[in-house]
This record gives structure tokens, C-alpha cells and sequence, in this order.
């Protein structure tokens, strides 16, 4: 299916495998190409992929992928070490390749982290990248598309290739002004910390992401660590979002109270879901497990000192000073490093830290920014100040400079 639309180039609309394999064939002549992905994640264990657009020279495409099964080819692209692949805030686009193909790409551009490199603005949205960036408007509708209704209406398509039409350029524009600002080392370090992250987030087990967990003790924790597991499998299992298996705050609930009667379960106000009644033997089983495990086995059980009280208010300090300074230099401060971020690396200073792993702001492209200022600042060799009320950075940086003594001081 072919039609013109706003943008010079035509589109391939792909709805069979055979399509698929000729898209994959012209695409492997090119050495870069950029991709996004429509889907719908609130009913389903994992997003359910319900359009792939993808954009490589003269090449623009859109693959509906309730009629295309198989997308390996597609997804082997990504992965070639041949080629660039270039997207926009592209964690779920990792989390569909991972999980199809178990591969990482192997050069990923993501013009979100790049645009933030050079730029005051992270996280920023595609469409205001696109405009700072290049100058051009973007299509703003069809951002409540249920995507995975059919037939799809011309407006929710060119929507959807808005989404892939700028992606080389941008690529190109970015790419140049990391190499200008020296700054593309910069990006391919942030590039591999960023895959490392995204895979970590959809391989690990994240039971300690519960909400309310904090207050309860070594025993309780493992109880709901093993709640956690057992909600996590049986929600994949019927591909269903976890949270509708079993609330978090019913957890907890239960890690608290380390009844293993069904009837004790299900007399606990939340629990009187009709459909509990066949799952109530599997909440006991798990809550069982739990208390059999031994003391060496309970999750927790970490003594650190608590930090001073002071580290909050050092950490605002030190966040407005490095935020000047990445404006300065024009680079996003919430890329650099959040206030959260600073308490870590003062924690971590005043040997408060949770283990011996330096915090990201003593690592890589970030200590060269900001490791200088912040060693001055703790030091008292560096000052913050109001300069200028009407200035848009009206704070400034004083540093004391040290200076050697004269050959002949001793004289």
C-alpha cells in the first residue's frame, strides 16, 4: 500500500511476512536506519506491539504487526553490528528486541540522551527535539490511538511516521555537535550504561519496587519477595499486568500478617475477589516459603550508618551549583545528576555509602564535568553567589585559585 503524504518520501505499508522479507532485504543496504514502535502496555504482562515504523534513506515503512508474526528478520537488523540504529526514548523498543531475539543492538543512537549532551533539556519529548533541533513542526494528534483497533485511519499513520521521518536527521545534526564539543566519546559511554540499564530493568527481578516496603523486617521482606516471584510468574503465565493478580498493598498486607490460612487470607479486606478463591492455596504456599527460609536466606538485614542530617540540604546545594554549570556548558543538569544523585555521592564521601561502587557522578564523562566543581565546593575553594538579579543564570561560581610560592620565598 502506497499513498503520499506531508513529508517527500512515500511509505510501504507491510502486512504479510513476504513484504517483511523484501522491507528487511532493501533495508540491509543501509548503514543506519531509525525505528519507533505504537503499543498498548495497560492490559497485557508485557507492552503489546501493535505497529513498528521504521525509517532508513529513502525507505520509510510501517509494519502492522497483528498480521506479521514473525519479526526476527526485522529484529536482527537492530542487532548487526553493521549498522545504527537510531531512536527516541527507546526502552521499549530495547525491551521488544531483547525479549524476541535475546540481543542487544549493537550501535544504538538515542536522540533524547544525545539532544541532552548538548542541550539544557532531558528528558525531553520527541516532538520538542524535533522542533529546537531542526526547526520543524510535528504531528500532535492521535495520541489516545487505541492501536490496536483496525483498519488504521490515514491520520493515526502519519502520526505514527512523524515518529520515524526525522529520526536520520536528527541523528546527523546530533552526532555533529557531539563531535564539535568533543562530547561523542561522551555518548557512546552514556550510550552503553543506558543498554546496560534498560536490559537490567527488563531481565532482573525487581520485587524490592513494591510499593511499601519500607518499615517491614528481614522475615517480612522475604515473605513478600516470595509473594512477589509467585504474582510475577502466575501474571505471565495468563499475560496479564501483575498488579491486577494481586495488589501491592494486599501484599505487603500479608508479609505483615504471616498467616498461611486460606481463611485467615481471604477474611483481609481486599481479598474477596471471587476469583482469589482458586489462587488462595498459592498465596499460603508462598507466604510458607517464606517463613521456612533461614536467617542467612532473609533478604536485608544491611547495617549502614545513617547519613548526617546535613546531606539533604549539601545535596540542594551542590545540585543548583552543578545546574549552573551545565547551562553554562550547555548540557542538561538532570543527564549529569539529580539531587538524589548528590546525597549519593556525599554519602559515599562521608563513608555513609551502601557498598564500595563510586556513584555516578565519580564515573566516566561525569566526574570530568563536575568532579572539579564539587571537590572545590566541599572544600571551600569554590563559592556560589548572586551575580546578576535579571541574568537567566544569576548565579555564579567563585573559585580560589591556589597559587604556588615564588622560587625565592624562602629568601
Amino acid at each position: 500500500m502506497k499513498r503520499s503524504h506531508q513529508a517527500p518520501s512515500e511509505y510501504e505499508f507491510i502486512t504479510t511476512e513476504s513484504q517483511l522479507a523484501s522491507l528487511v532485504e532493501r533495508l540491509e543496504q543501509h548503514d543506519s536506519l531509525g525505528f519507533d514502535t505504537e503499543f498498548v502496555s495497560e492490559h497485557t504482562y508485557r507492552s503489546h506491539l501493535c505497529l513498528i515504523q521504521v525509517a532508513a534513506g529513502d525507505e520509510l515503512a510501517v509494519i502492522d504487526t497483528l498480521k506479521v508474526q514473525e519479526l526476527d528478520p526485522f529484529w536482527r537488523l537492530m542487532t548487526d553490528p553493521k549498522r545504527t540504529t537510531v531512536v527516541h526514548a527507546g526502552r521499549e523498543e530495547m525491551g521488544f528486541i531483547l525479549h524476541a531475539i535475546g540481543e542487544r543492538p549493537a550501535h544504538l543512537f538515542d536522540v533524547q540522551v544525545a539532544a541532552g549532551l548538548v542541550d539544557h533539556d532531558y528528558p525531553a519529548g520527541y516532538a520538542s527535539i524535533v522542533r529546537r533541533i531542526l526547526g520543524q513542526p510535528t504531528n500532535k494528534g492521535e495520541t489516545r490511538t487505541d492501536w490496536r483497533k483496525r483498519p488504521l485511519t490515514p491520520a493515526q499513520i502519519e502520526y505514527a511516521l512523524d515518529d520515524v521521518r526525522h529520526l536520520d536527521a536528527l541523528w546527523k545534526t546530533l552526532e555533529a555537535r557531539l563531535e564539535e564539543r568533543d562530547r561523542t566519546a561522551w555518548m557512546h559511554e552514556e550510550m552503553l550504561s543506558w543498554i546496560d540499564g534498560v536490559t537490567s530493568s527488563f531481565t532482573r527481578k525487581r520485587w524490592r519496587r513494591v510499593s511499601g516496603l519500607n518499615g517491614l523486617n528481614r522475615r517480612e521482606l522475604a515473605i513478600a519477595r516470595e509473594l512477589w516471584h509467585w504474582r510475577d510468574s502466575l501474571a505471565e503465565s495468563r499475560d496479564m499486568p501483575p498488579k491486577r493478580v494481586l495488589r501491592d498493598d494486599l501484599l505487603v498486607e500479608l508479609s505483615k500478617r504471616k498467616n498461611t490460612d486460606p481463611q485467615q487470607i481471604s477474611a483481609i479486606r481486599g481479598m474477596q475477589r471471587s476469583d482469589f478463591r482458586h489462587i488462595l492455596p498459592q498465596i499460603a504456599d508462598a507466604i510458607e516459603r517464606g517463613l521456612a527460609l533461614t536467617e542467612d536466606e532473609l533478604p536485608g538485614g544491611e547495617r549502614h550508618k545513617a547519613p548526617p542530617p546535613q546531606l539533604n540540604v549539601l545535596g540542594q546545594f551542590l545540585a543548583t551549583a552543578v545546574g549552573g554549570l551545565c547551562r553554562q556548558l550547555e548540557i542538561a543538569p538532570s543527564l549529569v545528576g539529580t539531587a538524589s544523585d548528590m546525597r549519593e555521592l556525599l554519602a559515599y564521601k562521608l563513608g555513609h555509602g551502601k557498598d564500595d561502587t563510586p556513584p555516578a557522578l565519580l564515573c566516566g564523562w561525569r566526574a570530568e564535568v563536575v568532579g572539579d566543581l564539587i571537590d572545590d565546593l566541599l572544600a571551600g575553594r569554590a563559592s556560589l553567589r548572586i551575580s546578576d538579579l535579571t541574568s537567566r543564570d544569576p548565579l555564579v561560581i567563585d573559585r580560589t585559585e591556589s597559587r604556588s610560592p615564588p622560587d625565592d620565598a624562602s629568601n
